[in-house]
């Protein structure tokens, strides 16, 4: 009886264990083995195989190939709001936190361009993807333009349009660079540099200097 007792709260302890070094092989396995072989291909066993972790211990954390995967997406979305953070940088100079924030999106975004293309795919046929996508396309966007907007109404930014038209272009031209630097990683240098001087120009920030007219940099988002 009291075996009967523990084994659901032990099953629930280590799935918050989000941590867990288990769990963190076997998402990682996961990304791996959909971008290589696709969505619907893949199985549960291809993905226990890869992380070397049993398939009893894939049902610790995950429910299914389906929970698997919308928490992948999840992670992903985590991981370009994240990038957007810029640890160790002078959040008071708008210059270092865009090249900062360019530099990890297209670094993360050409990491995960094989999961990205197949959340798509999922997204037309699965609500829950679907909500993480369009989560994982629109909140950097917007918390960029907020971001935009404080630099502007603080007068250290003179954006050439409204910011969240301004956003919505500094993540594409973003994104299409990181497309080049998946396909050629020794382009990813030359692309945050081009980038961040778009960026740069588009914000109203001299790239040696504060905006004309107003003080250098300003505060992160």
């Amino acid at each position: 009886m009291a075996r009967h007792q523990q084994q659901p709260w032990a099953t629930r302890t280590a799935r918050d264990r989000s941590d867990a070094p288990a769990r963190g092989r076997l998402l990682d396995a996961a990304e791996a083995v959909f971008a290589r072989r696709g969505y619907g291909a893949t199985t549960i066993a291809d993905i226990t195989a890869e992380a070397e972790v049993s398939r009893a211990g894939f049902y610790v954390y995950f429910a299914s190939k389906e929970e698997i995967f919308r928490v992948l997406a999840a992670r992903v979305r985590d991981a370009f709001l994240a990038a957007q953070d810029v640890p160790g940088v002078d959040l008071d100079d708008a210059r270092e936190v865009a090249g900062a924030s360019t530099a990890a999106f297209i670094a993360a975004y050409a990491q995960h361009l094989p999961l990205l293309r197949l959340l798509e795919q999922q997204a037309q046929n699965d609500e829950d993807v679907r909500a993480l996508w369009e989560e994982t396309q629109e909140r950097p966007i917007h918390r960029s333009a907020r971001y935009i907007r404080r630099l502007a109404a603080e007068g250290r930014a003179r954006p050439v349009a409204d910011p969240l038209a301004v956003a919505r272009a500094v993540g594409g031209m973003s994104i299409q660079f990181a497309r080049l630097t998946a396909a050629d990683p020794d382009a990813y240098d030359a692309a945050v540099r081009d980038v961040t001087a778009m960026f740069l120009h588009l914000l109203g920030v001299d790239p040696q200097g504060g905006p004309q007219g107003g003080p250098q940099g300003g505060p992160q988002r």
